[in-house]
Parts: C-alpha cells; sequence; structure tokens
C-alpha cells in the first residue's frame, strides 16, 4: 500500500470514530423543547415588542408552554383573538382581558404651564432628564421632545405642535408600553380603555404642594383632597400631594370631575352634561300688577268697608 492510501483510510477513521461520539455525546446532553412553541410563536403577530414583558415573541411562547393556567397572560398586539388562538394550541381557556391603552397624564400646555428657560441640547427627553427639570416650573410633566414617540413602533402617537404634548391615537395603539417605558418622568400609563372608550383620569403628576404646584401649571393637581371626599367608590388616593384614580374601582359617576377646583381631572369620551334648569322661587317672586289694576283694587276695598259699616 502506497503512503497516499493509508493515508486517506487513516483520516476517514477518526473521521467516523469522531462522528459516532459526537452523535452519542449529543444524545446525551439533548435538550427538549416541546414542538409547541413553534406553533404558539406562529400564532403570536411576531411584533416583537416587549410589551407581553418578555423577550420578543419566542420569549412569549416559550413561558407561555411551561405556564399551568395562562389567564395572567395577555399579547397587547394581538389581543383577546391571539390568545385564544394560543390558548386552544395549549388546552387552556383563557378569560377575556379588558383592553388597555396609554394615556397621557399631563396637561402642561404652552398655555397652562408658561416656559422659563430654554433648553439647548440633544433632542432626547431622557438626557433632558438627566440635565434639568425641564423648560418650565414643573419639573415632573412632559418634556415635550418626542422620545415616547419614536418608541412607538405602530405610529400611534405624535406631538402636538399647539400644545407641545404627546398625542394618542386609540385605533393604533396596541397597548404594547413601549412609551411608558421611554418616558423618563413616567407621565404615560396603560389604563383601562373602560365602555364606550371613555375614561377618567388625573392628568397630572406633579407632586409639589399646591401652591408651587399651582404656580408652575394652572391646571395642575394641588392635592386639596375635594374628589377624595367625593367618590362615593374610594376609587381615589392622595398621596405627596397628588390624587390617582384607580380605573379599577372607578364607576365613570364624574362627580369628582366638577369638584376639582384646576380642572386636573379629565373624562374623556362623555357626552356634553346637560344643564339643569333653574327653578324660580315662587315665595320670593312677586306677581307683577298694573297701576290699574292696582287702583281698581283700591276702589273695591274701600267700598267693602263702606258697606260693611253700614
Amino acid at each position: 500500500m502506497s503512503i497516499i492510501v493509508i493515508t486517506i483510510l487513516a483520516l476517514c477513521a477518526i473521521g467516523v470514530t469522531s462522528a459516532i461520539i459526537l452523535y452519542f455525546v449529543a444524545q446525551k446532553f439533548k435538550v427538549y423543547e416541546d414542538p409547541r412553541i413553534d406553533e404558539v410563536e406562529e400564532a403570536l403577530p411576531a411584533a416583537n415588542c416587549g410589551g407581553c414583558g418578555y423577550p420578543g415573541c419566542r420569549g412569549f411562547a416559550e413561558a407561555l408552554v411551561k405556564a399551568d393556567n395562562i389567564d395572567n397572560f395577555l399579547c397587547p398586539v394581538g389581543g383577546a383573538p391571539v390568545m385564544a388562538h394560543v390558548g386552544a394550541i395549549l388546552g387552556h381557556e383563557v378569560k377575556a382581558a379588558e383592553p388597555t391603552v396609554a394615556v397621557v397624564r399631563c396637561n402642561g400646555t404652552c398655555e397652562n404651564r408658561p416656559k422659563t428657560n430654554s433648553y439647548d441640547g440633544a433632542a432626547s427627553c431622557s438626557i433632558a432628564a438627566s440635565l434639568y427639570g425641564g423648560e418650565t416650573g414643573c419639573q415632573f410633566g412632559c418634556l415635550g421632545l418626542g422620545e415616547c414617540v419614536d418608541a412607538c413602533n405602530f405610529d400611534a402617537m405624535y406631538m402636538d405642535e399647539e400644545t407641545g404634548l404627546p398625542v394618542i391615537d386609540e385605533d393604533k395603539c396596541v397597548s404594547c408600553g413601549a412609551c411608558v417605558k421611554a418616558c423618563p418622568n413616567d407621565i404615560i400609563e396603560l389604563r383601562k380603555k373602560g365602555p364606550k372608550s371613555r375614561r377618567i383620569f388625573v392628568s397630572c403628576v406633579n407632586k409639589d404642594k399646591g401652591a408651587v404646584a399651582k404656580k408652575a401649571c394652572s391646571v395642575a393637581c394641588i392635592g386639596c383632597g375635594k374628589c377624595v371626599k367625593e367618590c362615593p367608590f374610594d376609587a381615589i388616593t392622595l398621596e405627596n400631594n397628588l390624587a390617582y384614580i384607580d380605573y379599577n374601582k372607578c364607576r365613570l359617576c364624574r362627580k369628582c370631575v366638577v369638584v376639582c377646583p384646576t380642572h386636573a381631572i379629565h373624562e374623556l369620551n362623555f357626552p356634553p352634561r346637560k344643564e339643569k334648569p333653574v327653578a324660580a322661587d315662587t315665595k320670593t317672586v312677586k306677581p307683577v300688577v298694573s297701576p290699574k289694576a292696582q287702583t281698581e283694587a283700591k276702589t273695591n276695598d274701600s267700598k267693602e268697608e263702606t258697606s260693611d259699616n253700614k
């Protein structure tokens, strides 16, 4: 045999032996993956937004397959239909979750919250928040640089040039929570849409005392507590000079909206209030009598007195 043939045979033997060893090693340390993970991932919308709390749809699918109960899981993009499909794949009955929507809890418009200085730096809310309190006297409100808009992957937000505040398109918002995470001042919150998209919330996050907050913004919550006393359902709490409405307890009676002295409580998508007619006070209002009628009445009274004397 030539040296070349021996070399080829030796290499083939080494290759076959290595392949056999690798096969048994792979079988020994094989990690089993439930095939349902792929099915669940295909059922998800593949948005990879992270709104579910997991790193992408793959991570969410793995968590769903491993869970014994998926009632507390929700895909904000797909909503109830997608979760029902996932439940059918995994053999779980899924309770319909009430839809939520992002809400901007700041009404510090250019008119309500005048500027006291000018920011000349990077157009980033995170950078601006780390450097100073903002261009107004309120250090808690919206910085107006649109970082939340940039974070939205569904074109559901835009900056209003007139007010300087972000606006949320309810029809496009999937409640993924990306804008909530992006806001350094935590003024954006996910709240229940409510029946007919009606919601009541305190549109302020200012924790300063009443006089300071009112000076910085004319529509700030001053922590007076009137709304807390007025609410018949204990849905409003007052902490750190700021009122907060629990959407799980709120029954949308709107009594708190009327008593708020600074109009910091907002009501969305409600019909206009009916004005109550003013009832006339019959005790104080006297009928108008013409001078001629008064003269005739006096004449009749004098005649009656004369007849009585006779």
